[in-house]
């Protein structure tokens, strides 16, 4: 089973400073971004990480592959600490496939077709952090008690933030879970089925990977991952987690980021 992360897109809302430099790579209080979702990803049922990668961004390369040289320099210099620390990251079980226009999200996640083969996979996407790392399980605990369905993480979100997000249709069947009937793509508050919004992970079944080979252009003429979704809601049963907002963290903006790193620096803290 594999964790899928893509990582090919632009970064705009951060440029400059990810004019060289990779959004993903941008540091939350003692690590790149990504390494949180990698870890993430490695602490649940899936045995290796694909990122999603653009041939422009080696730095996710280079901080993911093993570095011998600089380990032995560190434990020279009695830095073994920090020696362990990229010891450890270069280490990680993580590959590589490679978007080579961006196409939208359901398009990169189709290109790692090969990797998840008929398997189900794990999407992540890397602007939400989940340092707890108890959300995948949770998913598949969901999955599990209902013949291996797939299962969104979506929140609840306030009024004014609804048209903002895609938004699921269904009924309650647990405290915390739902049977998806469809999902809504930014609507009116007026039209909203719920308040509950897709959060950024998924535990997705290997039909929606076959479908997503036919999903056609949509909304900003790119393939969008919803779309694939909404297909397989024909063939097969979704469910949805609802999680607590207080258990991931958005860095998808400078504000958003600012206030994460500001966050997790307070709990490292014991704040």
């Amino acid at each position: 089973m594999k964790a899928l992360i893509p990582a090919a897109g632009l970064g705009t809302r951060f440029l400059p400073a990810t004019k060289a430099q990779p959004k993903e790579m941008l540091l939350v209080v003692d690590r790149p971004a990504i390494q949180y979702v990698v870890e993430e990803g490695l602490a649940s049922a899936a045995d290796e990480v694909v990122i999603i990668n653009s041939h422009e961004k080696k730095a996710i390369e280079e901080h993911f592959s093993p570095n011998p040289e600089l380990v032995a320099l560190l434990r020279e210099r009695g830095k073994d600490a920090y020696a362990d620390m990229v010891e450890y990251v270069g280490n990680l079980n993580v590959s590589y496939v490679y978007q080579e226009e961006a196409l939208g999200l359901g398009h990169a996640v189709r290109c790692a077709a090969e990797k998840t083969g008929d398997e189900p996979f794990y999407v992540l996407l890397g602007d939400v952090l989940v340092p707890n790392n108890k959300m995948l399980p949770a998913m598949q605990a969901v999955s599990d008690a209902h013949g291996g369905a797939s299962v969104i993480a979506v929140m609840p979100v306030p009024d004014e933030e609804v048209s903002r997000f895609g938004v699921i249709a269904g009924e309650a069947v647990a405290d915390d879970v739902w049977k998806v009937d469809s999902l809504v793509e930014k609507p009116a508050l007026a039209d909203a089925p719920s308040n509950l919004a897709v959060f950024g992970r998924y535990l997705l079944s290997p039909r929606v990977m076959e479908l997503l080979a036919d999903v056609k252009p949509g909304v900003g003429g790119e393939i969008q991952l919803t779309d694939a979704l909404d297909a397989v809601l024909k063939e097969e049963e979704m469910y949805a987690l609802i999680i607590d907002p207080a258990d991931g963290f958005d860095t998808g903006t400078v504000e958003s980021w600012l206030e994460t790193n500001n966050i997790l620096w307070k709990q490292k803290q014991g704040r």
